[in-house]
């Protein structure tokens, strides 16, 4: 799919992809100094927002859902060593030696991530999730709800119905499919 024509990619951003591993959507955003890894895939949805400073590293699969937004500084890792075994680790370590699990992070349509917020590999955000800053996600979290804080917690809810039907109008507004 690639880079979709309406899609601003600002100059100073570094995207690092082979071949057809980095699809960007209708109408998002890439800041500079955004730093993207696509490894074995990175699929950016519609309207979404990807701030400065931002990293999506790991190698392994990074989706982001239309509409989501991950503000500055936060780190998106899909791939990790293992630090418990008795391996050696970093990229420059030939395979053999070390045990790196490649995985993903999905985050679904409506996500907010708030600043400086570390999203760890496995990690699957449901829909309408917002997450405050400096956060850092490791648990399962529940659709439409609002997670703070050290050690993570749901400190409210956000309105699915209402965020959704705006998010229809946007589509329809642009002329854009409104499923998918």
């Amino acid at each position: 799919m690639g880079i979709a024509s309406s899609a601003k990619v600002f100059p100073w951003a570094k995207l690092v992809h082979e071949g057809d591993s980095l699809s960007v959507g209708e109408h998002s955003q890439i800041d500079d100094f955004v730093f993207l890894n696509a490894g074995k895939r990175c699929s950016i949805g519609r309207f979404v927002h990807v701030a400065s400073f931002v990293s999506i590293i790991g190698g392994g699969e990074c989706t982001i859902g239309d509409f989501s937004g991950l503000s500055a500084g936060c780190r998106v890792i899909t791939g990790s060593d293992d630090y418990s075994g008795p391996f050696l680790t970093n990229p420059t370590v030939p395979r053999e030696f070390s045990n790196y699990d490649l995985s993903h992070v999905h985050i679904g349509k409506h996500v907010i991530v708030g600043t400086s917020t570390v999203l760890y590999p496995g990690v699957s955000i449901p829909d309408g999730v917002a997450i405050g800053a400096g956060c850092h996600v490791r648990v399962r979290l529940e659709p439409w709800g609002v997670y703070g804080g050290t050690p993570l917690r749901r400190i409210g809810e956000r309105d699915g119905e209402a965020i959704r039907a705006k998010g229809r109008l946007v589509l329809e507004r642009f002329g854009l499919p409104t499923a998918g």
